[in-house]
C-alpha cells in the first residue's frame, strides 16, 4: 500500500510556462516571481492569476505598490487575458500601501491575515517585495524590523492552505534574503537584456520542487495577449529524427536544374543556394515553392523581407504558401522555432525556404552558429524539405547542408553573364557542370554548359 500524498498541479493559463515548469505549479507551494524592474514580473503575476483562479479556487492579489490599484488595473485590463467577471468573485485586490507608511510590519502581516481568513483564497498574490524594503529607512533597527517580518511574511505564506506567490525586484539573489530563495518551493526568474538595438527578454525557472522543470532561461514576449514563453524547441522535442531519401526526389521548379541535382531534390535534405547579391537566390527559391504548390503540397516561406515574389502573394491568400517573418529587432531562435514549426504543422507543409541565413545572422548575432545548428537539425526532424539562400558556401551552413547550389556572376567576352553549379549532394551522384542561366520573366531558365 502507497501511503504517499499526491501533489497536484495547477496550470498557469500562461502558454509555455506550464511546460518549462514541468507541468504546472505545484499545489500549496510558496513561490518567487522574481527579476530586475521591468522585466515583466507583476504582468506574469497578473496572467498567472486570471488564468488560475475560478469560483472554485479564488485569488488574493496585494499589491503594496504606491501607485492606486485603480490605476494598475487600468493598465492591466488592456490585455486580453484581463477578465472583469472574475472581479470580487473569484478575484480580489487588496493594497496595503497605508499600512506600510509608518513602517508597522506587525500591522501589515495582520492585515494580511485578516484579509487571507476573511477570503479564504485558494491563491495568494502578494506585490512586491522591494516596494515593502524601500518604505522604511535602513538603519540597524528597521533593518531588524524588516528581517523580521521577512521571515514572518515567508512563514506564514508557506503556513496557509493555498498556493502563494511572492513578487520581488532582484537583479540578482541577494544573501541577505537568501533564506527566502532556501525555503520557497519554486523559484520564477525573469530577466532582459540589451540585444542590438532591442532587449530580449528572458525566463528561467531556477527551482521547482517535486518537478523535472526546464533548467534553461527561455525567450518570452509581452503583447496585447500578455506573456507567452518559448520552450527551447529541440530536434527530440520536434519528433523521431527522419532522414532524408535520396530515392524520393522534389521538383525544383527550375528546367535543367532536377538534371544537375541527379532527379531532383532529395526529400528531407536541407539545401543551400549560394551567392552573391543579384544572381537570383530568391527566385530560384520562390520557384521550389511555386512548384510544390502546383504539385499539390504546402510550403512555408520564413523571411525578414515584407515585399516577396509576387508569384507567392497569390498563393499565400489561396492558403497554399504560409510566412513566417519574425521581427527583424527583436527575434529568438526559440520564438522563431516556436512560430515556424507551429506554421508547419497547421499548413501540413512539406517544403521550407529560409531566405536569407544573412539577415538571420544580423538578428541573432552571437547565437547565430548554434541557433542555426539547432534549426536545420529541427526542421530535418518535422520532416519537410529545406532550401537556405546564403551569400557564401563557406562557413557553418555548408557542414549543415546536405545538398549545396551555387549561382554567381561570370564574364564573358566583356559581358557579364549568370552562371549555375551543383557543389554537393550527399550520397548521390550529381552534374560537376557549370552552366549559364538567365532570369526571364521572373523566372530561372538554364542554358548551355560553360565552354
Amino acid at each position: 500500500m502507497d501511503d504517499r500524498v499526491g501533489i497536484g498541479r495547477l496550470s498557469t493559463g500562461v502558454p509555455g510556462l506550464d511546460e518549462l515548469m514541468g507541468s504546472g505549479v505545484p499545489e500549496l507551494s510558496f513561490n518567487l516571481i522574481a527579476g530586475n524592474a521591468g522585466s515583466g514580473k507583476t504582468t506574469l503575476a497578473h496572467q498567472m492569476l486570471f488564468g488560475m483562479a475560478s469560483p472554485a479556487c479564488r485569488a488574493l492579489f496585494f499589491t503594496v505598490v504606491g501607485e492606486p490599484p485603480l490605476k494598475m488595473l487600468r493598465y492591466q485590463q488592456q490585455y486580453a487575458f484581463f477578465d472583469f467577471d472574475k472581479l470580487d468573485t473569484s478575484v480580489k485586490f487588496v493594497n496595503l500601501a497605508a499600512d506600510i507608511v509608518d513602517g508597522d510590519f506587525d500591522r501589515v502581516i495582520a492585515r494580511i491575515i485578516d484579509e487571507v481568513q476573511d477570503f479564504s483564497p485558494s491563491l495568494v498574490f502578494v506585490d512586491s517585495f522591494h516596494s515593502i524594503m524601500r518604505s522604511v529607512p535602513s538603519d540597524g533597527e528597521n533593518a531588524a524590523a524588516l528581517q523580521s517580518f521577512v521571515q514572518q511574511l515567508g512563514m506564514q505564506m508557506i503556513s496557509w492552505q493555498a498556493t502563494t506567490f511572492l513578487i520581488a525586484e532582484f537583479a540578482v539573489p541577494e544573501d541577505e534574503y537568501g533564506s527566502l530563495f532556501t525555503v520557497a518551493d519554486g523559484i520564477i526568474w525573469l530577466s532582459q537584456r540589451p540585444r542590438g538595438n532591442t532587449m530580449a527578454r528572458q525566463i528561467q525557472v531556477m527551482k521547482m520542487r517535486n518537478a523535472a522543470h526546464d533548467l534553461g532561461a527561455r525567450s518570452f514576449r509581452i503583447d496585447s495577449a500578455g506573456v507567452t514563453v518559448f520552450p527551447m524547441t529541440s530536434p527530440e522535442g520536434a519528433g523521431a529524427p527522419r532522414p532524408g531519401s535520396t530515392a524520393v526526389r522534389l521538383a525544383s521548379g527550375v528546367q535543367g536544374l532536377d538534371a544537375m541535382l541527379g532527379g531532383g531534390v532529395p526529400q528531407g535534405y536541407a539545401l543551400l543556394l549560394a551567392g552573391p547579391s543579384g544572381v537570383g537566390k530568391s527566385v530560384l527559391a520562390s520557384q521550389f515553392l511555386v512548384e510544390g504548390a502546383r504539385a499539390g503540397g504546402n510550403g512555408i516561406l520564413a523571411t525578414f523581407d515584407t515585399d516577396y515574389d509576387p508569384r507567392l502573394q497569390q498563393l499565400v491568400l489561396d492558403g497554399n504558401i504560409g510566412v513566417c517573418h519574425p521581427g527583424l529587432q527583436d527575434v529568438s531562435i526559440d520564438e522563431f522555432l516556436h512560430d515556424l514549426v507551429t506554421l508547419i504543422g497547421e499548413k501540413k507543409a512539406i517544403r521550407v525556404v529560409i531566405d536569407s541565413l544573412p539577415e538571420f545572422e544580423l538578428a541573432l548575432a552571437d547565437d547565430f552558429r548554434q541557433a542555426l545548428r539547432r534549426m536545420v537539425k529541427v526542421l530535418k526532424a518535422v520532416g519537410v524539405t529545406v532550401m537556405m539562400t546564403t551569400e557564401t558556401e563557406d562557413g557553418t551552413a555548408s557542414f549543415l547542408a546536405d545538398a549545396i547550389v551555387t549561382q554567381r556572376h561570370v564574364e564573358l567576352a566583356g559581358q557579364r553573364r549568370r552562371a549555375i553549379a551543383v557543389l554537393k549532394v550527399r550520397g548521390s551522384s550529381h552534374s560537376h557542370e557549370m552552366r549559364y542561366y538567365d532570369i526571364v520573366d521572373g523566372r530561372i531558365d538554364i542554358g548551355e554548359a560553360l565552354g
